[in-house]
């Protein structure tokens, strides 16, 4: 009898595991689908916008004046931040579906916010640095995926780190200083890598403690975690592009 119930709660056991290890799955691929067309929304918006903003001798049109050479371009570039904070700060009182339309309507303001990319560099420089990014990306989601060391005591210096780099971001934009610029891609770079492990690792542990909760609050938890990720892809892309790209 001993024996049976020994072969029967190891059967049990390995069909629980198996059966978390196909709800996350189907999490995660959730998390990076959403991230995913969330990409594609602002890569198709920032270029969308960029082709309206000037005419076909290059000159800025009425529109490209207002987003890129009028006050409003301060609006525009501090919206998405300000987003951020409204999204947190909404999503309990937002549906599953309204919580998805606000991440892809912040994806698209995310465009309009950098979409003065394909004026300053070269589209190869573009595309070669999103190459570069997705590959550094998926290595260091994967090894936050895989990972058994618990990197969680990340999260605080990583996150007084950015705190930093904002406001050092801010006071260079009136110091217009290059050098500084130069330390704030690279550090930012650093940055935005280790979150990627870190958000990924917090993303998963933070599935496999909530699972049993209903499908609205894990369709949440899948949105705000696919904004983080897309948060660490979009600033590690855009400041590799700082020292990599090359200006037009």
């Amino acid at each position: 009898m001993a024996d049976f119930n020994t072969v029967r709660t190891a059967r049990t056991t390995s069909y629980d595991s198996a059966v978390v290890d196909q709800g996350l799955r189907a999490y995660m691929n959730r998390v990076y689908g959403l991230m995913s067309v969330g990409m594609l929304v602002t890569a198709g918006a920032a270029w969308g916008i960029s082709n309206a903003a000037v005419d076909g001798s290059g000159q800025l049109t009425q529109l490209g004046y207002a987003i890129y050479a009028s006050p409003l371009k301060w609006l525009i570039m501090f919206a998405p931040l300000i987003m951020v904070f409204a999204f947190g700060a909404a999503m309990n009182r937002l549906s599953v579906q309204g919580a998805t339309f606000m991440f892809y309507a912040f994806s698209a303001l995310m465009g309009l916010s950098i979409s003065s990319i394909f004026l300053v560099y070269t589209p190869f420089s573009i595309v070669q640095t999103f190459l570069v990014t997705a590959i550094a990306f998926a290595g260091l989601s994967l090894w936050g995926y895989t990972t058994k060391r618990d990197i969680s005591g990340w999260g605080s210096f990583l996150v007084m780190g950015v705190i930093g780099l904002i406001v050092a971001s801010i006071v260079n934009i009136f110091l217009q200083s290059s050098g500084m610029q130069f330390a704030i891609s690279v550090i930012g770079v650093l940055l935005f890598a280790g979150l990627t492990a870190y958000d990924t690792q917090r993303i998963k542990n933070m599935y496999l403690q909530m699972r049993n909760s209903d499908a609205d609050f894990l369709g949440k938890t899948a949105i705000m975690g696919a904004l983080s990720l897309y948060l660490d892809f979009i600033n590690m892309f855009m400041f590799l592009l700082s020292f990599m790209g090359n200006r037009e």
